[in-house]
């Protein structure tokens, strides 16, 4: 825990002789002076923006990015570069641990900890700033929670116990911490995000039409997600009623809409998603904007490698990194699902003009939701931010939550008719409802569960959702569009490798470990 205190060494106050300045330099402000206008506390939450929760989602042409781990491990997603880059074959093969992979899970659990100092800096002053009104207090405050609740949530869930820290470091006393149970970690998740959603003042609005700020929305439907997450493994504490009175409630306020489909295929609401930063279907998104970073490499792991041999290519490297194998596109009904149609969710191809003749490239098939034209043929970078949280995820969690609380209910069923039926672009919602009425609990739990995979295949949703159910989804070249679940632990990949327990969590980085002697290891590792 060592690198926690770097972030803040702006803050803390060193001493000097020259104490004839009546204002110190930025670089060496003390936290009381620091926090003694609007604009430092209004600042103290604006960096969240840009360094609160980026890290784990950052690609990597060849290397992906860390949210995709899962997927390599499930056996659902592949790499073309995983000879080059050992991470995904230590997942595929099952062979990670501490060591082996210790600089790589340095960067999750450094950014993670930068992000939470950052907001507890700002969480525990500004309530303290001057001229500030209380209702700024609170705006400012509940987004500061929103982020140390969304580092901590990802922390929990890729770690398993990791050590609770809710005070800035301001010197270098107690800077070594245990690892808090699992069970407390979400209970001061869920601390936060109810004071943001009750008591922050956000506006209840999609985040685009909150000037990209975090909204009451964006926390809500956060929370909305950690209860479902807490009522699965390993916490195990039914929160499914909390998850869906959090879920109804952004439901019924009406702010919320799913984006609807065009007339044409090409307008169809999955490529709405792909170009438009503005929906009232985003709860949460990270923005981007080339302007100011070009490392959003996002685009360019829609092609191959021999796509920069075109020469129509404007980035430097290309590769399908988060490759979809057979068995996760199997998940599609290919013939009535219009995610599973070319150029949705997907594409294998691509035709353009050279000299005025018209070329089409073929190529294995590759993630197209993160195409952009502009960057692609133009600039090679892009503006697409990327969303976390969209309001289908919430009429899925309130379908599944009210599902285990009160049945198999119309409410329920109208939720994952919702989704179902604008993917289903061809089929009357009647006809959908009448084939989910009568369901099993069970059974249509596991069809909430399947949609999710077809709605989140390319949102990093999988590996958690197999984390909390303890679930994997087995599909069939011959019955494509259905899907069976077993139990994940003792399921055999395709990369013929077993999952045992241990591999639901990832193991502590063995540097982490080094620098902080009370971090105890992950069993198994």
């Amino acid at each position: 825990m060592k690198k926690i205190p770097i972030v803040l060494l702006s803050f803390v106050v060193f001493a000097s002789c020259n104490n004839f300045l009546t204002e110190e330099p930025r670089s060496e402000m003390s936290v009381d002076q620091f926090f003694t206008n609007p604009a430092h506390a209004y600042n103290a939450v604006n960096i969240l923006y840009r360094s609160g929760c980026t890290d784990f989602y950052r690609t990597g042409v060849y290397s992906g990015s860390r949210a995709m781990l899962g997927g390599y491990i499930s056996g659902l997603f592949d790499n073309n570069y995983k000879g080059q880059e050992v991470h995904i074959e230590h997942c595929q093969n099952l062979t990670l641990n501490g060591d082996n992979l210790s600089a790589y899970f340095d960067g999750a659990w450094d950014a993670c900890y930068d992000a939470i100092s950052k907001a507890n800096l700002a969480i525990n002053n500004i309530s303290q700033t001057p001229d500030l009104t209380d209702a700024e207090k609170n705006r400012l405050i509940a987004q500061a929670k929103f982020f140390r609740a969304y580092n901590y949530y990802y922390l929990v869930k890729t770690f398993g116990n990791v050590p609770l820290i809710l005070k800035e470091y301001s010197s270098l006393e107690n800077l070594y911490v245990e690892r808090s149970p699992s069970s407390q970690v979400y209970a001061q998740i869920v601390k936060d995000l109810k004071f943001a959603v009750e008591q922050g003042g956000l506006n209840d609005v999609a985040m685009p039409k909150n000037e990209f700020r975090i909204s009451k929305g964006s926390a809500a439907a956060l929370l909305a997600d950690v209860y479902l997450n807490m009522s699965g493994f390993p916490v195990q504490k039914n929160k499914y009623s909390d998850a869906a009175s959090v879920a109804r409630a952004i439901i019924t306020s009406g702010s919320y809409s799913l984006i609807a489909n065009g007339t044409c295929e090409n307008k169809s609401a999955f490529n709405v998603m792909r170009q438009s930063n503005i929906e009232d279907e985003y709860m949460y998104s990270i923005e981007y904007n080339a302007s100011i970073s070009s490392n959003y490499w996002q685009p360019s792991i829609c092609y191959p490698s021999e796509a920069t041999s075109w020469g129509i290519i404007k980035y430097s490297i290309t590769n399908n990194a988060y490759k979809p194998t057979k068995e996760l596109l199997w998940i599609y009904d290919d013939a009535n699902d219009l995610r599973i149609q070319e150029k949705q969710l997907f594409h294998s191809s691509l035709t353009y003009l050279n000299d005025k003749k018209e070329i089409t490239k073929k190529f294995e098939t590759a993630p197209y939701l993160w195409h952009d034209d502009k960057a692609l043929f133009e600039t090679g970078k892009t503006n697409k931010d990327m969303v976390i949280y969209r309001y289908a995820e919430v009429l899925l969690i309130a379908a599944e939550a009210i599902a285990k609380t009160e049945g198999v209910t119309s409410e329920a069923i109208g939720y994952l008719a919702d989704v179902r039926s604008r993917a289903y672009w061809q089929t009357q919602k009647s006809d959908i409802i009448a084939e989910l009425t009568g369901l099993s609990i069970e059974a249509f739990v596991e069809q909430v569960w399947t949609e999710r995979l077809r709605e989140f295949s390319l949102e990093y949703k999988i590996w958690s959702d197999i984390q909390r159910t303890h679930k994997y989804p087995v599909t069939s070249e011959t019955n494509k569009g259905k899907v069976s679940f077993v139990d994940v632990i003792g399921h055999t990949t395709i990369w013929g490798k077993t999952i045992t327990e241990k591999y639901l969590l990832f193991p502590i980085s063995e540097n982490e470990r080094q620098r902080n002697p009370k971090l105890t290891q992950n069993p198994g590792y």
